[in-house]
């Protein structure tokens, strides 16, 4: 049915990969891309399809993406790269008529700050060459906003809250590790926490407010309360919306590690010197070194954690809102396995959780459901054939009406 180019080789690339070639219906032509051919080719080798092709790119050069696009001649990209190369990659597929997905907004290398703002500013360019983009189509964002747009289409007249919870409930039996790029996932959880109510953004101290929430076949975990770029798209699409939240589950010991991080300066992102000895012994060479970059050479690879990982994971949208003039309550969440997800493609269920839903929404654009020129969140489009997928695919969902949604 159409030609896919997935950009980047890292865990959630990984499972999106093994999805899209379980899919041979839907995705006909498959090439896999990132700055390293190497990992191209042994994630191609891993899924045993002799017919995806591999290829070296460096997603921050537009002039290179751009070459590797008119080669590929791809119906859509699936961004599955950093969030700093969003913007260059959506610069190349303007330049060569390519269809765009992404699992996470923009962020800028030297700032950790992240919104929809440079992304959607996109929207009228790719109106203009009758393009899709579709953002953020991962689990949250992504699966998150379109069990939200089912809500609102099948169960509520109005939404008047939305918590997102996503909690973790696995062990990986380390001392202390990332379950995602370490950079990315430390840079996230260090910001200040940000929420919606009754139309203003409230901000808040990084993890300063938290609580125990009880997960599904876990029980209570403490989580707490973050900034997550889905509510910025939601609560635009559905302005009953009165208060959203976004909650993350983060042990006593992860925190502690975090907080030594924190306190030493690893957690800097911004260049410092280093007088690093040479290795004829002569003297130092002055070297300029990012603290977190650094931070993330040395710790594990979340590509590495899959095969002694136990546990689940739980990631659900608790909603409060009308219908028919009665208030409802309405709880919609996946429980995911880490190993159910290793024995399946090698990746942790954190990797699985964002890959699956890639996939899904690929598979949604060259299917023509989720097509439409412009820049789009997942919530924009039609929800009930994406949550048909999630069942057949890998991420079935559960419901509960009119539960104590304890938020």
């Amino acid at each position: 049915m159409g030609k896919v180019l997935i950009i980047g080789a890292g865990g959630v690339a990984t499972v999106a990969a093994f999805k899209v070639a379980q899919n041979p219906d839907v995705f006909t032509d498959i090439t896999i891309a990132s700055r390293t051919k190497a990992k191209c080719d042994k994630l191609a080798k891993a899924i045993g399809n002799p017919n995806i092709k591999t290829a070296q790119v460096d997603a921050d050069n537009v002039d290179d993406l751009v070459k590797l696009f008119n080669e590929v001649k791809p119906d859509i990209v699936m961004n599955l790269a950093l969030p700093y190369q969003d913007l260059t990659i959506m610069e190349a597929c303007l330049k060569t008529g390519v269809n765009y997905l992404d699992t996470a907004n923009y962020e800028p290398r030297d700032e950790a700050h992240f919104e929809y703002s440079w992304q959607w500013a996109y929207k009228q360019r790719f109106e203009d060459a009758g393009l899709t983009a579709i953002l953020g189509c991962g689990f949250d964002p992504g699966v998150s906003g379109v069990y939200t747009a089912y809500a609102a289409k099948h169960h509520f007249d109005e939404i008047h809250t939305l918590d997102i919870v996503d909690c973790n409930a696995g062990n990986h039996h380390k001392a202390f590790a990332t379950n995602f790029n370490p950079e990315i996932n430390i840079r996230e959880i260090t910001q200040k926490g940000l929420y919606y109510k009754d139309g203003e953004w409230i901000e808040t101290e990084p993890l300063e407010i938290h609580q125990p929430i009880t997960y599904p076949n876990i029980g209570p975990r403490e989580s707490y309360l973050m900034h997550h770029e889905e509510l910025e798209s939601l609560v635009k699409n559905y302005p009953t919306i009165k208060l959203a939240r976004f909650w993350m589950t983060f042990g006593e010991q992860y925190l502690k590690y975090l907080d030594v991080i924190q306190g030493i300066g690893m957690s800097r992102i911004d260049e410092i010197e280093y007088e690093a000895p040479l290795a004829d012994g002569t003297g130092n060479a002055k070297v300029k070194i990012v603290p977190l970059q650094f931070l993330k050479a040395v710790l594990p690879n979340p590509q590495d954690l899959g095969e002694n990982y136990e546990g689940e994971t739980s990631i659900g949208c608790r909603i409060r809102g009308i219908k028919d003039g009665k208030e409802r309550t309405y709880y919609v969440y996946n429980n995911c396995s880490h190993q159910e997800a290793y024995k399946e493609t090698g990746m942790q269920g954190v990797s699985y959780t964002p890959g699956v839903p890639a996939m899904i929404g690929a598979m949604m654009f060259l299917k023509g459901l989720w097509k439409r020129p412009g820049v789009w969140n997942v919530e924009d489009f039609d929800p009930d054939p994406f949550m048909e997928q999630l069942n057949k695919q890998g991420l079935p969902w559960n419901e509960v009406f009119d539960g104590d949604l304890e938020l």
